[in-house]
């Protein structure tokens, strides 16, 4: 009986969290139009070009209200933050200027949150910026026909690579994420064509974006013979190598493993695979990952394994014992939050110290339509399936689309901005970072290292 519980609970949970994404579907549409109003009007009102200004009017988190132990509310204030070349330098009493010669803008009490991190994203390929085109029906199709499918579709992509990632990084900013990471095909199909491609548009994108990249054998490292190139991505600047499934495409678990950790150890890179098996052949690959990184300590701390569903399969028992076999090697967890009938053991993995973060994946492309730049929704579909929604359970679900940065810690003590953190950060209509992540609240503003990547900043009233 027990058993059933959950399971109804779970489903209500996925069903939820799918009316809250198909709402916020309708929400960033509307959002996004508006962006793009503010950016046409951008002309006319002030932006930002100092090294060295005041921001005030902001309005940060200062602790928590408590009813005798439990948090019942967060407290904030209004305060002034001085920014000088990328680095908060100082968090002062709302507009007390010691420099009077200094441009002063207004955040205009908006609440300031650590910038997001779409950490699993393809810049590279994506109908997003083109005619709406939903994919074709996958029914009875395996990853071998839409790999097939893609070696089809890639040559008419590529004409567009450019201006179609441009589309998606103003997307992901107009949503507060400032820094990404993006995979990249490297296979026959496309040689380093989209590497060169997406390395260039990231070369145009240095002030207000941080991206690193993965070279993602997407048709199989030993499927499509792809090593070759992907040496060669690594030398031209690649700085993860990536993986796909190497059981259900590679055929050769421990070989495709073996290679693409080989590539990472010969050039001194990360690794990041998409692991995409739910049979037991998923979970032996992640078992073969952690003895690997066991074996060649240089890895520990610079792999990631993306999406991961095997450890979904796992028992809860089992699921413990890998979780602090994941922490022992420092190796990360990308998630994308599923919400099908996979449910993650997510919260169990951040209770054992394993470091988890999320991404996009596919915004619109030949694999999925459904994606919304949006780290925000992904906290919130996680505070859906995996936390309670109270004050204090929803700011720590803010977690994951910062890389763990939160205003205040459990104890609710102040720990970000601080004096020295980058200056990056999105400026949100929201009372605190709860109401943010529970309301999936609209962005105003993004800023990457002081410099003004999406919005408009208005001067301070003096």
């Amino acid at each position: 009986m027990k058993a059933e519980k959950s399971s109804g609970r779970r489903e209500f949970l996925s069903t939820s969290a799918k009316v809250a994404a198909a709402c916020t579907l309708f929400g960033a549409v509307s959002g996004f139009a508006s962006a793009q109003d503010q950016t046409s009007q951008k002309a006319g009102q002030s932006s930002i070009t100092d090294k060295h200004y005041y921001l005030d009017d902001v309005l940060l988190e200062t602790g928590f209200n408590y009813q005798d132990s439990t948090v019942i509310g967060t407290q904030t204030a209004l305060h002034t933050v001085e920014i000088r070349d990328g680095k908060i330098v100082a968090v002062l009493p709302n507009k007390q200027h010691a420099d009077g010669t200094l441009n002063a803008y207004s955040a205009q009490g908006k609440l300031m949150l650590p910038a997001f991190r779409d950490m699993h994203i393809h810049l590279d390929k994506t109908f997003y910026g083109g005619p709406w085109q939903a994919p074709q029906s996958r029914e009875g199709k395996t990853i071998m026909d839409m790999i097939a499918l893609e070696q089809k579709l890639l040559p008419e992509l590529q004409p567009f690579t450019e201006e179609r990632a441009n589309a998606l990084i103003a997307l992901i900013q107009s949503q507060g994420s400032t820094i990404a990471r993006s995979h990249c095909n490297i296979e026959p199909v496309s040689g380093l064509k989209n590497l060169e491609a997406l390395q260039k548009v990231l070369g145009e994108h240095q002030q207000d974006l941080t991206c690193e990249i993965v070279a993602f054998p997407q048709h199989g490292l030993l499927h499509s013979k792809s090593e070759g190139l992907m040496r060669e991505a690594m030398q031209a600047g690649a700085h993860y190598v990536g993986g796909l499934d190497p059981t259900n495409v590679d055929s050769a678990m421990e070989k495709s493993l073996d290679s693409m950790f080989k590539i990472a150890l010969d050039y001194n890179k990360g690794v990041d695979i998409h692991l995409h098996e739910t049979s037991p052949a998923g979970v032996a690959a992640i078992n073969y990952m952690i003895k690997t990184v066991d074996e060649n300590r240089s890895l520990r701390g610079k792999v990631t394994i993306s999406h991961a569903f095997a450890l979904a399969t796992l028992t809860p028992e089992q699921a413990e014992k890998t979780a602090k076999q994941l922490a022992e090697q420092q190796i990360t967890i990308a998630s994308t939050v599923p919400i099908g009938t996979l449910h993650m053991p997510l919260k169990t993995l951040n209770k054992n110290g394993v470091f988890v973060m999320t991404g996009t994946d596919s915004v619109i492309d030949h694999w999925s339509p459904f994606g919304l730049g949006d780290m925000l929704e992904k906290a919130n579909l996680y505070a859906q399936l995996y936390t309670r929604p109270d004050e204090l359970s929803l700011s720590r679900s803010l977690a994951i689309a910062t890389g763990n940065i939160l205003p205040l810690d459990e104890k609710g003590q102040q720990m970000w901005p601080a004096k020295g953190d980058d200056a990056s950060f999105v400026l949100l209509d929201a009372s605190c970072s709860a109401e943010a992540v529970a309301r999936i609240s609209p962005r105003f503003a993004t800023f990457h290292k002081g410099h003004l990547a999406h919005g408009i900043m208005p001067k301070s009233a003096s």
